[in-house]
């Protein structure tokens, strides 16, 4: 049966989740958003007869009884370990590859599994799968002496490897007595050999993951889950613009045979903020600077100021949504949605999300590109549009889909971005625009203080004139709308 139990294995353009007997059963390429060449997450628990199932990648122990997975110390290689009824036992190492080369990061389109005995003589089969346009597709196969192709109009991926590549394509059983390497990336042929490739590239990705930890900011509390979280994070960022997505896959029902099952892989500019915050807190500002490039042609493509909640990680802005009927959904739940209709709902606290987000490079001397005045005066045109919004209905940053209300966490938002130009303003000297912007927020903060308190229930409301209660409005103290209350303890 499927599970969400899964390991992640990236590198800033790709990612795949992998379960904890090392089928890789959700991957999507050439990138983040892309079409998943392994989706079998998503294709109902699969057949019962391994022969018809399809859409992944499996590395299988003949009589496989227990298993372990665990990632690699401070890094994002992630080994499984599986061990069958007498005790034979093989290990898996799977990673996408990222690091520094020539001056640049180094991050192809590229998996590698590694896999060796570890105890005994263990017998494997290697079944791999792919499909193309969501499963409709099966490949063209071509093979060649250390490699197998696998073709369709859009995408050639190949396969290298120093395994049997009869046993590859026959998914024959096989006594694995030495470690054997997979190499799946672009329809390119290497330049080293293939066990030497492989381990090369797993020694500089570990040596990439360690040194991005060292660099980190911890509490001694919790290391390790704050570093695995880091990291995960870092995993949703697709550097070659700066975006951010808000998860790798799509669909995964909120709650069974709901419905609401969403395409997540897409940039949500609060999601994104929220990550930016809490890698900052970290100390790791570069992906807040990759971030600032792919907000900044955001912004600027913004007519009137209007801004998106969400956009693609190509800076595209038409995410029509679709049902795909080609994949029976996680565990059978469909439907199963490629898109995301929430691109065109009005969700108004996205501008103080996006000044927010922006506001600490006008500050930060460490960043290597600050914000100039010309970056100020394209962000004020995204703070007009706050202030017009900050009493305007919405669908709120819950993404209500069927009724609008004046949203106080939205106002809220609006609220902080013409906070936060006030003090951006002054910073740069900018005195009369400071003070345009302090009376705005002024105005602004006035507002929510008298149309979204209840008397009755003794707090904000989620909406103004309202009488139910937002989680959301917890944010009032983190953005300082409210000064926090300090016990007399």
């Amino acid at each position: 049966m499927s599970s969400l139990d899964l390991g992640i294995v990236g590198n800033g353009t790709y990612g795949a989740l992998i379960d904890k007997w090392a089928r890789i059963v959700w991957c999507c390429l050439p990138r983040l958003d892309g079409d998943p060449v392994f989706y079998s997450l998503l294709n109902g628990d699969n057949a019962e007869d391994e022969d018809d199932a399809r859409g992944y990648w499996g590395v299988e122990l003949e009589n496989a009884a227990t298993s372990r997975q665990y990632y690699r110390h401070n890094s994002a290689i992630l080994v499984t370990e599986v061990t069958d009824k007498d005790g034979n036992t093989i290990e898996i190492t799977d990673f996408a590859p990222r690091f520094t080369q020539r001056e640049r990061i180094f991050q192809p389109m590229t998996l590698v599994r590694r896999v060796r005995p570890l105890e005994g003589t263990p017998r494997v089969r290697i079944r791999i799968r792919p499909g193309f346009h969501y499963g409709a597709e099966r490949p063209t196969i071509t093979r060649g002496s250390n490699h197998v192709r696998y073709l369709h109009s859009g995408l050639a991926l190949r396969l290298t490897t120093n395994a049997p590549v009869t046993y590859l394509l026959d998914e024959t059983v096989f006594n694995l007595t030495g470690p054997v390497s997979f190499i799946l990336g672009p329809d390119e042929t290497l330049s080293d050999g293939i066990e030497e490739t492989a381990r090369r590239f797993e020694e500089r990705t570990e040596d990439y993951w360690r040194r991005w930890v060292r660099r980190l900011a911890l509490p001694l509390e919790w290391q390790q889950a704050v570093i695995r979280a880091a990291i995960t994070l870092k995993l949703c960022c697709y550097e070659e613009t700066g975006a951010i997505v808000a998860a790798l896959t799509t669909s995964i029902p909120e709650a069974a045979n709901t419905g609401r099952n969403w395409d997540y892989r897409f940039c949500w500019l609060r999601d994104a903020f929220f990550v930016i915050r809490a890698l900052n807190s970290l100390a790791e500002v570069e992906t807040m600077e990759n971030y600032l490039r792919y907000l900044g042609n955001i912004v600027g493509n913004a007519k009137d100021g209007h801004l998106q909640p969400v956009y693609g990680i190509g800076l595209e802005t038409d995410l029509t949504e679709s049902l795909v009927d080609t994949l029976k959904g996680y565990r059978g739940m469909g439907p199963v949605r490629r898109g995301n209709q929430a691109y065109e709902h009005f969700q108004h606290d996205v501008y103080g999300n996006v000044i927010l987000a922006a506001s600490q490079s006008f500050f930060d001397e460490r960043l290597m590109k600050q914000m100039t005045k010309a970056d100020f005066e394209r962000y004020e045109k995204v703070g007009e549009r706050a202030y017009a919004m900050h009493d305007q209905p919405d669908a709120g940053m819950w993404e209500l889909r069927t009724r609008a209300h004046i949203h106080t966490s939205s106002s809220l938002m609006c609220w902080a971005a013409c906070d936060r130009l006030a003090h951006i303003a002054e910073n740069l000297g900018l005195q009369e625009r400071s003070r345009h912007w302090r009376k705005l927020a002024d105005e602004v903060h006035e507002t929510i203080c008298t149309r979204a308190w209840n008397e009755e229930i003794g707090a904000f409301a989620d909406s103004f004139d309202g009488e139910g209660l937002d989680a959301g409005l917890l944010l009032m103290t983190e953005v300082n709308f409210l000064k926090p209350l300090r016990s007399a303890l």
